[in-house]
């Protein structure tokens, strides 16, 4: 399918049949994810891939009983950075030294740019820029999913405090943001499967000047 196709193709299914998704599909969209753009290329996020049952059955109550949790695949939680300091932005330049093959001094002015922006925002306004980071890669994972033909439900509806704990999240310094579930459609049980899908008329959304 072409992309437009494979967009106008995916919805947000509410049934899923519990088939196993290929590991080379779940692969392709984990990396598209991973190449998401995020500001200043920090990346201020894990993308924690939770392919166990159990672990997802633990996690259903959490989502508000959502049956896609467990009759998916695989549940996909972006969960955000808690704080963002100097350490991690110091990280972030040897990350960049190392790939591109320069002496990590020669970024201090990228460095200096970005702990600047972050001195001048709260903690929360800073956890709200992670958060708006990790909604891009969502965004990436949900046309990566469609472009492989796997159905792709994002989340919002779930008690964060409650995937934090069983994931482990607050020990690495990290709260969950939003979620997806993948998974295969049960297209004879899903009471969306084969509706139209309804957007916004491009006069009505789409503004040029």
């Amino acid at each position: 399918m072409s992309l437009l196709d494979s967009l106008k193709w995916r919805y947000a299914v509410k049934k899923m049949n519990g088939t196993k998704i290929p590991a080379e599909k779940l692969d392709t969209i984990i990396e598209a994810t991973r190449l998401a753009p995020s500001g200043f290329g920090l990346t201020p996020y894990s993308i924690i891939v939770v392919e166990d049952e159990e672990t997802r059955k633990k996690l259903l109550p959490a989502f508000y009983n959502q049956a896609q949790v467990v009759d998916g695949s695989a549940v996909i939680v972006f969960a955000a950075w808690n704080t963002i300091s100097e350490k991690e932005i110091a990280e972030y330049m040897q990350e960049i030294a190392a790939e591109r093959g320069v002496a990590v001094d020669t970024l201090n002015d990228f460095s200096g740019a970005i702990n600047g922006s972050f001195k001048n925002k709260t903690p929360e306004q800073a956890r709200v820029w992670a958060d708006k980071q990790a909604y891009l890669a969502l965004g990436f994972a949900l046309v990566a999913a469609a472009a492989e033909e796997i159905d792709a439900t994002p989340m919002e509806g779930f008690k964060p405090d409650a995937v934090d704990e069983i994931l482990g999240l607050t020990a690495l310094g990290l709260h969950s943001a939003v979620a997806v579930t993948l998974g295969y459609r049960d297209a004879a049980n899903d009471y969306l499967s084969g509706a139209k899908k309804v957007r916004r008329a491009p006069e009505k959304l789409i503004i040029r000047k």
